[in-house]
């Protein structure tokens, strides 16, 4: 009698990590056990920084408006409450882009805003 090896159930889950950590340097992608470790943590990692990365993209735009507002002699909360005020509704990102690439208009938007 021969011993039972748990058979095609198992295989396909074991190749369904090991596909997940091809790339992975060392046994992270050839051995089973370190490689679930490694896949594991990717996956909590791609979790956590797809919420992170709107954090960081407003903190950016933030920063970069600030900028351009302190250039035309205005902080960006004055700003943002200017543009409450008027009922100007440009969100955080479009504010940003126009501050790099269309300044003239920002200079409008920031005269519209005081």
């Amino acid at each position: 009698m021969s011993r039972a090896k748990r058979g095609f159930k198992a295989r396909r889950r074991r190749n369904r990590v090991l596909k997940l950590a091809r790339g992975y340097v060392g046994g992270r992608h050839r051995l089973f056990k370190t490689a679930t470790e490694a896949v594991d943590r990717a996956l909590a990692y791609a979790y956590r920084d797809r919420k992170a990365r709107k954090r960081d993209f407003r903190r950016l735009w933030i920063v970069r408006i600030n900028a351009a507002a302190r250039h035309y002699g205005m902080s960006y909360s004055k700003l943002i409450g200017g543009l409450k005020k008027t009922d100007i509704e440009l969100d955080r990102k479009v504010l940003a882009h126009m501050a790099i690439m269309d300044p003239k208009a920002f200079s409008q938007v920031v005269k519209a805003a005081s």
